[in-house]
């Protein structure tokens, strides 16, 4: 009997995925709400779907593609206290990021934010900003007193 998995079934497939199962099981899956019969019009439904969601993915790929470049043009200062020798005191933090892109007008979580290393010293340093799977953004960060 082939099925269309309508969620993750562990060690059998991902949703979406059109398996060949034994009639019992493939009956149990029907069942539980995990699976419908793979007919032709469930088969093209199926299709449908998978080609709009390809759609919105290409289409969010595009505008993160847009925000990356409106990004990495603006130039971003955070202002920190020095001690002796111009050590910053502490470090930068990704809620500090944060809070300042939100300021510049983007609203990126601090989760969304990838420090190389922690910014304890006066100067530039880039740090990278994840908006998509497919798309990440470099931006240049100056410390200043």
């Amino acid at each position: 009997m082939k099925v269309i998995l309508l969620t993750d079934v562990k060690k059998l497939g991902k949703k979406d995925a059109i398996i060949d199962v034994k009639d019992g099981y493939g009956n149990f899956l029907i069942k539980e709400n995990k699976a419908v019969i793979a007919t032709l019009g469930s088969i093209n439904r199926l299709n449908k779907e998978n080609s709009l969601k390809a759609l919105e993915e290409n289409l969010l790929i595009k505008e993160m593609q847009s925000l990356k470049t409106k990004m990495e043009k603006v130039k971003y200062e955070i202002k920190v206290k020095t001690g002796t020798g111009d050590r910053v005191f502490g470090s930068v933090s990704t809620k500090q990021i944060a809070g300042m892109l939100k300021e510049k007008g983007f609203s990126i979580d601090k989760k969304q934010i990838h420090l190389d290393h922690e910014l304890t010293s006066l100067g530039t340093h880039n740090v990278d900003i994840v908006l998509h799977k497919q798309v990440t953004a470099t931006i240049k960060i100056n410390l200043v007193k």
